[in-house]
This record gives structure tokens, sequence and C-alpha cells, in this order.
């Protein structure tokens, strides 16, 4: 591996404490990586506060240029990072590819979003002096991004805090930190200067992170992980009265309906559930489908996922690679294990293959209960797990029956009646025929126990900046 060291201020820093990173189709170790400790983020903190100043006050158009090029030098080597992703991660390549074009362009988005941080000029109605809003950059950003998408999660924060003129410290997971630091080269060749972005590898995440949302001059947190660790670094964050962009956990169902097209239906779900091997927050988790349709759709979608080839994702000919971890592969069998104990079919799949690897099979359960744990907890992999409704109301109360809000998915051939569900249903997003909501250019995030805050669209650079307002008579 080309990088295996804390980058702090624009070089390459070793240190003595190492952890590896292993490859979950071999269970081999990739690299040995240096890990972080106080002292390192004390020194990316004074890295990022003194490239700050001059970052923040260069023109909005210098910092879009600088974004562009990142996207363009990135665009170049997606091959690269693709290959990189597999190896950390464990997906398989096309899937990996697509994750390296989705994180290149959130610095394209951000490099056009750079120069609309818009204001505005009024006039009091009452008092008749002038109001002047505008948009500042709020200060040092610590970012925390998980290890299901090694590239797209740490651009999705990246490219909007660079927009919005701050500095930063990213701190990645420890099982994918190889591919955040491959993109430093990128950052450098594309103008970012020394300090403004600083990566730190850690076994001690919490508390590395906790002592960086201590720090005065640290004022914003984005964190794209499990809900119960977002509730501990709000409590972090309390304490200084951080901004906090939370992505957390979800708990995404499906609807479809009698009158649904079944193909958009089936390739929808897939999509929903298959996309990085079920590990997303964003994935299917519950499958609600209506009576009527339900014996065609489980037939359907066993098939398509019977097809898939399972194997080492740097195989092209591989459909569906390991899953990150033994952990996650575990709980997935357990998850499978429960449903089928209180009366889940097995479809195909079910079965934890032998020999080496984090594997485990696409798999379909029907007649799954409501009592099983996959339906109130993510599945967090390749299983699919479907259950049946009749009446539309019904549906959508099961639906929303979760402290979760993150995604939705409706598959109805009746435009309006779709358009009446999702809008009942209490989700931050909802794909309406349509498996994939993931989109630079559209506000991401969730409703309850599913975040605070937006990523991407116009909202995703706000989430870095200030709203001052001046109040003045001229």
């Amino acid at each position: 591996m080309d990088h295996t060291d804390l980058y702090i201020n624009g070089a390459w820093h070793a240190t003595d404490d190492r952890f590896d990173v292993i490859n979950p189709a071999t269970e081999k170790v990739l690299a040995s990586v240096a890990s972080a400790d106080i002292a390192d983020a004390d020194a990316a903190l004074d890295a990022a506060e003194a490239a700050m100043a001059d970052w923040a006050a260069r023109s909005p158009r210098d910092r879009s240029e600088v974004l562009r090029r990142a996207w363009e030098l990135m665009t170049a080597k997606l091959d690269h990072f693709a290959h990189l992703i597999t190896l950390e991660n464990g997906k398989a390549g096309v899937d990996a590819r697509g994750e390296a074009a989705y994180a290149a362009e959130f610095f394209r988005w951000f490099a056009e979003e750079a120069v609309r941080a818009d204001g505005m000029i009024t006039h009091a109605p009452s008092s008749g002096a002038r109001i002047v809003v505008q948009h500042k950059p709020a200060g040092l950003a610590v970012l925390v991004t998980p290890w299901n998408y090694p590239a797209a999660m740490g651009t999705r924060k990246i490219a909007p805090a660079l927009a919005a003129g701050c500095g930063l410290i990213i701190k990645p997971a420890s099982e994918t930190p190889l591919t955040m630091l491959a993109l430093m080269p990128v950052l450098e060749e594309a103008g970012v200067p020394p300090g403004l972005v600083n990566v730190l590898p850690s076994r001690r995440t919490g508390a590395l992170v906790d002592h960086m949302l201590h720090d005065p001059r640290v004022r914003v947190v984005s964190f794209t992980g499990s809900t119960g660790v977002g509730r501990k670094l709000l409590k972090s964050a309390a304490d200084q009265v951080l901004k906090p962009a939370m992505e957390l956990g979800g708990n995404a169902p499906v609807l479809v309906f009698e009158d649904a097209d079944m193909e958009t239906a089936i390739e929808g779900t897939m999509l929903a559930k298959m996309r990085n091997l079920g590990e997303a927050c964003t994935a299917a988790n519950r499958i609600y489908v209506h009576e009527t349709v339900a014996g065609e759709f489980t037939r359907r979608l066993r098939e398509r996922m019977s097809a898939l080839k399972l194997g080492d994702g740097t195989d092209p000919e591989v459909d569906v690679g390991p899953l990150v971890n033994a952990d996650t592969r575990d709980k997935v069998a357990a998850f499978v294990a429960d449903a089928v104990a209180k009366g889940a079919r097995v479809e195909c799949g079910g079965t934890v293959p032998e020999g080496t690897g984090y594997f485990y099979p696409p798999t379909v359960l029907s007649n799954v209960p409501e009592t099983a744990d996959c339906v109130h907890d993510e599945i967090f992999g390749p299983v699919a797990a479907i259950q049946t409704f009749i009446d539309q109301n019904d549906a959508i109360t099961r639906a929303n029956a979760t402290e979760y809000g993150l995604v939705a998915y409706v598959f109805s051939g009746d435009f309006k009646r779709g358009m009446q569900v999702c809008e009942r249903l209490d989700y931050g997003m909802v794909g309406l025929n349509r498996g994939l909501v993931s989109d630079p250019a559209a506000p991401f995030g969730g409703t309850k126990q599913s975040g605070l805050g937006r990523e991407g669209g116009h909202e995703g650079m706000l989430e870095f900046m200030e709203t001052q307002y001046i109040s003045a008579s001229w």
C-alpha cells in the first residue's frame, strides 16, 4: 500500500503504535496502519487552524476551482480507488467502481455549490433598517466516517467543508482507512493547501474524537454511523454547543403495491437491498408486498438473488463479495436463524459457506413474522426479509413503526397514489419506483433517530457555515 501513516499538515507521519487492516475475502493482512493519539490530534487541529485562515479568505471561485480539479483527478483514477475499496471493504468490482464514481462526484457538485452561498438584503418592515444576511465558514470540522463506503462517506463531508471554507480533520473507520489515505495525494495535486485536510486513522476512536470535540476551535462535527454512537457524540458535542451533522441508522421499508410494475419493483428492490451487499443504512430492510402479488414477487426475487455469484470481489465475474468482518457476518447469520426459528421460510441462501473469508450468500426469507429481530434492527447484509399486507393504511403504519426514519421505498403503478403514500411516510427520503435515492445534488438525511442535518444538495454546504445577520441603515 502506498500510504499507511497519519496525514498531518500535508506530510506523512509514522507512529510506533499501528494496527492491521484485513482483507475480508482472504482474512489476510493488507497493511499495518499508523494509529493516532491525542498529541497527533492536537497537531492536526493546529495545522487545520493555520491553513483555514487563508482558505476561508479565498474567493468562492478559487475554492471552486480546487474542488473541480479534485473531481477531475479522482475521476482519472477511478479504477485505482475501486480496487482499493474492494481490497479493504470486500465489495465486488462493479459496486466498488460505482462507489468511486459517486465519491468523486461530490467534488464536482460542491465545486458548483461553492459559488452559491447566497445571502440576501432586504428592508425591515417595522424599523426601516436594512437586513443583510450572509453565510460564513463555521470553523474547524471533525469528520468521522464508517467502513461501508470508504471513499464516498469521506468525500461527502470533505467536499462541502472545503466549499464552505473550513479546515478539517477526518477520522476514517479502522476497518477501511486506506482509501481515505490514498485520496490525500489527489487533494494535494488539486491544490488543497497543506494542513487544511488531515487524516487520523486510530484504534482509539472514542478518546480521540472526544478530545477534538472539546477543543474550542472545533465548531462542526459530522458523523456517519450507528445511532448508538451518534448519541454519544451528540452528548460530547453539547459541551461545546457544536453544529452536529448526524447521518445515523436506518430500517428502510419497501412497499410493493398490487398495481406496481413487477419488473420495476424487482429491479428496485435488488438495488435497494444488494447495493453494497446490504451493508448500508439505506438498504432495504423490511419488504412489505401486497398479498395478491407476493407469490410472483418472491419467486422473481429468489431467481435474481440465486443467480448472483459469491466470491472475492477482485474477480470481475463476482457479483457479491464478503461482508466486512466476522462480527458482521455472524450478526447476519443470527438474524436469519432467529427469523427461521420464528416461522420464516428460507427461499434461497441462508447458510454460511465453508472456507476462508467473511462470506454470506444472497438470501431471501418469506413469511417473516413481525416478531423477528431483523424486522426491528438493521440486517446490514444480503438478506431480503419479505412480509405481506392487504390494507394500504396497515402497510404505512407498519412501515412507520420504527424509531428510524432515514429512507423508504414505494412501488406503485399509480403515480398519484404513490405520492400520497410517500407523503405519509415518516422518512427523510423516499424512493418512488426507484431503488436508489443517494445523489450528490440531493439533501441526504433522515428523521427521528436517523439523524440531524443533511449531506449533499445545497443544504450540505450550509452544515459547515454559520448564518450572520447585520442590521444597518443607509
